[in-house]
């Protein structure tokens, strides 16, 4: 099943989902890259058009894996990409007790076909209704030829995730399997065997086993072999240099063979590759069980972007020069192997394995760093949260890929946030032995929470079903207020007395209280199920202050004072609105396509005489403009820290009515220009200084935490 999407350093992880035939395949990205690839990357995501058999993209079930079918595929292709032309022939045997649908792209040619009657089409797809024998062996053949689109590696990586057609060109091939490059059976998962020819100085690669291989000065051939159901192919190649390593299973002691396919210019970089995966396999061996497959490889893409399927990961050469791509994007795909492509998510029941996976890889490698790291990575989760216009979400269990910036910040932030709340009621113990047995009870089949949710009730041994249902079924999150707290003298103790309140709908939560006193720190968890509640604890040394959730434990929504802005509330609050300042037709088209980027929509614009509605406004103009707007509407000027610094600033306030601003102030227009493809990358910065495109200086208000003085 292939996977794909972006990285994003700072631990969002893009991926795609492609509607392959009523199957929802995960398409996984590379988890870090995005937000550190400021020139080169856009944190967007696209919804890839494919063949879904009539249905729509909520509708899409998919099969059941616990009783797949019997279809293989045994497919040759030969492809050359100077000429771009693809020949290839297929034999599909299959058990199908019932009518099923083979699909085939339409761009193809058919050249011959035993077993299938006369084709239809589907919009891009060329279709075949087939007859069922009743679950006996049936064999299909079809040989096919046509003329692949031209490799364009000037596209920036919104541009190249918005395509998914089959693309060729002597610096590289890519076949995603949403393009249905080759004949499959809607719906249904398959094991396949393929074999590849090249030209002479390519080599290529699909998920799976690499049987054999040869490289003459005739040409390469490579028949790979997927004996796990799975949900599709996807085909890379280019001039590579290939170089091998291998290492053992720390779980079995079987051999696992790694590979780098790189290009010529960063074939220097493979060692380190090779070695930064054989650490990710131990470690995740250790920690959930053994890796599923015989090998894993790391393969360049001339564009800018990041996939990953089963058995290796696709990365962007720009990508992987990034020096910090080891230590976090790389261990993230290889932990796809376990979730997501090991154990297939049940998309009509929600996406599990993206939470999961930004939890145990990127929020785990930020924990691993330092208490602090940690911290950081679950503010930025609760900061995006609080970006959100209430009712802008969506329940966890809804969520099944990433489509804009909301969904991002539930189906990866809040699921993340979610497991971790889940260890801390559990106990490390307790959820590591719960991830184990699900692995060995669901590997390579289809799983949904609930599946999750018996797993972690049977190794802890009590009922979870009110959590899995407050933080699974309910959209938003508690929003709660620390309101009275006191203490009095009682013999060798002081008591102290806090009240909490929460906002309907109510939760029941563990809510982290820290009673600072002269002796030090001492956290409680509180128990809180009520609008109001009281608590009395009782403490050894004088109480100075108490403060609520400091460490940031809870998902919660945080309160306005306690949640400085950031950027991206203006991007992605859809009841935002924007003012254009400009003084010319050039200026007007560079700021209102600024805009445009940053909210990825067209923006709501209103005039700049008029008063701010209660809703978040982005402001973007020239700095003079600029200037003269905030005096006029009585508005904070330009902050000091940012004054006189670069040729762009980027920076938000908090209005008088508690609703947020935020301003693009720029020296001319080509400094606004330039800020085209950083800028969207800064949402999680209260403030952003740009030289060029280039980033000078960024950062974040402080974060308030609630608190009350006992002094």
């Amino acid at each position: 099943m292939m996977q794909q999407g972006v990285c994003s350093l700072v631990g969002w992880h893009l991926w795609r989902h492609d509607l392959r035939s009523g199957l929802l395949r995960t398409v996984a990205a590379c988890a870090g890259l995005l937000m550190a690839l400021v020139a080169l990357l856009v944190p967007v995501m696209v919804q890839a058009e494919s063949y879904d058999g009539g249905k729509t993209a909520a509708a899409a079930v998919a099969p059941d894996t616990r009783n797949a079918k019997a279809i293989r595929y045994d497919i040759s292709v030969r492809i050359d990409p100077v000429t771009r032309k693809l020949e290839g022939h297929t034999v599909i045997t299959a058990n199908m007790a019932d009518e099923f649908t083979v699909v085939l792209g339409r761009r193809f040619d058919v050249l011959d076909t035993t077993g299938l009657g006369p084709a239809g089409v589907t919009g891009r797809w060329r279709t075949w209704r087939v007859q069922g024998d009743g679950g006996a062996p049936q064999r299909i053949e079809v040989r096919w030829q046509g003329v692949l689109d031209p490799l364009n590696s000037s596209l920036d990586h919104r541009q190249t995730l918005g395509k998914n057609d089959p693309v060729s060109g002597e610096a590289g091939t890519f076949l995603p399997d949403s393009s249905a490059w080759y004949p499959y059976i809607a719906s249904e998962l398959a094991t396949y065997q393929l074999t590849l020819e090249l030209p002479a100085g390519q080599r290529g690669i699909v998920a799976g086993r690499l049987m054999e291989e040869s490289d003459t000065a005739e040409g390469y051939r490579a028949r790979f072999e997927f004996s796990a159901p799975t949900g599709g192919i996807d085909l890379m190649a280019g001039p590579y240099t290939i170089k091998t390593d291998a290492m053992r299973s720390t779980a079995s002691g079987k051999p696992i063979r790694l590979r780098a396919y790189f290009h010529p210019e960063i074939s220097n970089l493979a060692s380190s590759y090779l070695e930064a995966v054989k650490g990710y396999i131990a470690l995740y061996e250790s920690r959930i069980g053994e890796y599923p497959f015989s090998e894993f490889s790391v393969v360049s893409s001339p564009t800018p972007t990041g996939f990953g399927m089963p058995t290796l990961t696709y990365l962007g050469i720009e990508v992987l020069r990034l020096p910090f791509i080891l230590n976090t994007s790389l261990g993230h795909e290889v932990l796809h192997n376990w979730w997501g492509n090991g154990v297939y998510p049940d998309y009509t029941r929600g996406n599990w394995s993206e939470g999961l996976t930004t939890f145990m890889a990127d929020y785990a490698y930020k924990e691993r760093e330092s208490v602090a790291a940690g911290r950081d990575m679950r503010l930025g989760w609760l900061r995006d949260f609080a970006a959100l216009a209430p009712g802008q979400d969506m329940p966890l269990n809804t969520f099944t890929s990433r489509t804009h910036g909301s969904s991002q910040i539930v189906g990866y932030n809040k699921a993340a946030m979610v497991f971790f709340m889940l260890r801390d009621l559990l106990g490390a113990g307790v959820f590591d032995r719960a991830l184990q047995a699900f692995w060995k009870e669901q590997r390579f089949r289809e799983a949904s929470w609930e599946d999750l949710q018996r797993a972690f009730e049977k190794a802890s041994g009590q009922s979870l079903q009110g959590f899995f249902d407050q933080w699974l079924v309910r959209a938003g999150a508690p929003t709660l207020r620390l309101t009275k707290a006191k203490y009095a003298r009682a013999g060798a103790f002081y008591v102290v007395t806090v009240t909490i309140e929460q906002q309907a709908p109510l939760y029941h939560v563990r809510v982290p209280l820290t009673v600072r006193t002269r002796q030090g720190d001492e956290l409680r968890m509180l128990d809180l199920k009520q609008e109001q509640q009281t608590f009395t604890l009782d403490v050894r040394a004088q109480p100075i202050e108490v403060l609520l959730d400091a460490e940031l434990q809870l998902f919660r929504r945080m309160v306005p004072d306690e949640a400085p802005p950031i950027l991206r509330q203006a991007m992605v609050d859809q009841t935002a609105v924007t003012v254009l300042l400009s003084d010319s037709p050039e200026n007007n088209t560079v700021i209102a396509g600024l805009a445009n980027k940053l909210q990825g929509r067209e923006p709501k614009v209103i005039s700049e005489a008029e008063i701010l509605p209660k809703v978040p406004v982005l402001v973007i103009g020239l700095q003079s403009q600029v200037d003269a707007w905030l005096v006029r509407h009585q508005l904070p000027a330009q902050p000091e820290i940012l004054r006189g610094k670069g040729s762009a600033q980027a920076w938000t306030v908090s209005r008088a009515d508690g609703v947020m601003l935020a301003v693009v102030s720029a020296r001319d227009t080509a400094a606004l220009a330039a800020l085209m493809r950083p800028l969207p990358h800064y949402g999680r910065q209260s403030y952003v200084v740009f030289d060029g495109a280039r980033v000078i200086d960024k950062g974040a208000w402080k974060v308030r935490v609630q608190s009350i003085s006992l002094e």
